[in-house]
């Protein structure tokens, strides 16, 4: 029995990664569905959220589980997108270099980003082994700093890639010194967590897109922790501002939305809608709540679901 005033530990909580790997199939469902059964033979991991884009030809998938069981899952998705995805004949909206484009890494509990980095290296190096695949590490696992951002090493893209991989900057990390001839390369890191937002502008000019995400990414003095592109969605005729929010307490959702909504509105455009790919915070959707609702003094506390959750949990009394 615990000692009065101390409280008893309860057995240690397994350690949670998630990981959320891009692969370049989003349109024929048959492929994207073995796919997928390949990864949930493989390990018991979940799979929290999976969604499909045929304008961008790509698949985003969200798994969360042990190191070791997402380790052994992602090693899965790699064999079975090599086997099934040519990109000489792929074809979408969204820049790619490789058959499973980018695969990051990310502590969620009783992992600390070091060891995702230290997962990352050796699932690289893995991938690299197991299929000749060209290996990039990026973000926290980079080892050089022109490899931290994702965009920098995807430049290029697969058709480009034959010829950048030729230049001394662009060596792999891991993996042959030459692109797979269908599965291209492929980026793996270690990141904090990732919000994928979406604008759709009521317009199909792709230009305008292309000036708002200028207008908000940091690295051309917009927002911090912002990336963005502008892509065209030929299936709705519409042009996306696509974005990478890396720290929405920086930089929340509503302030992206507001800024691009007011940039379109100067070129006489209104927003179609949005949408967020994959999974989301909580808090990031509060955030929104407070400012578009003018809530004052809300905090999470008054969300239903949360106080239900606090009070089954026992850490404070109903009311």
């Amino acid at each position: 029995m615990a000692a009065a005033g101390v409280r008893a530990e309860g057995p240690a909580l397994p350690a949670i990664v998630e990981s959320v790997p891009n692969f370049s199939e989003g349109r024929r469902r048959e492929v994207i569905d073995s796919i997928l059964d390949d990864v949930r033979r493989s390990a018991p991991v979940s799979i929290l959220d999976f969604s499909s884009d045929a304008s961008h030809n790509r698949s985003v998938l969200t798994l969360a589980g042990s190191p070791a069981a997402i380790n052994t899952a992602l090693l899965a998705l790699v064999a079975a997108c090599v086997e099934r995805i040519d990109l000489r004949t792929h074809t979408g909206a969204h820049p790619r270099m490789g058959a499973v484009d980018v695969i990051p890494l990310v502590p969620i509990r009783g992992v600390s980003m070091q060891e995702c980095v230290a997962l990352a290296r050796s699932l690289g190096e893995a991938i690299a082994a197991r299929h000749g695949l060209p290996v990039y590490l990026y973000e926290r696992a980079a080892t050089s700093a022109n490899r931290r951002n994702l965009a920098d090493i995807r430049k290029g893209g697969f058709e480009g890639f034959p010829a950048k991989i030729e230049e001394p900057a662009w060596t792999p990390d891991f993996g042959p010194r030459r692109v797979h001839p269908t599965a291209g390369c492929v980026a793996v890191g270690a990141r904090e967590f990732l919000i994928a937002y979406n604008i759709n502008l009521a317009t199909s000019d792709l230009d305008l897109a292309k000036s708002i995400a200028r207008s908000i990414r940091e690295k051309d003095g917009g927002f911090p922790c912002v990336k963005a592109m502008g892509v065209m969605l030929e299936d709705r005729h519409l042009a996306q501002v696509s974005i990478n929010m890396t720290d929405y307490r920086t930089t929340p959702l509503h302030v992206v939305f507001d800024r691009v909504r007011e940039e379109a509105a100067r070129h006489g455009v209104g927003i179609a809608d949005s949408e967020i790919v994959g999974l989301v915070p909580a808090e990031a959707l509060y955030q929104a709540a407070r400012h578009y609702l003018k809530l004052e003094g809300f905090d999470v506390s008054r969300v239903l679901e949360r106080r239900l959750d606090e009070v089954m949990a026992g850490d404070g009394p109903a009311r």
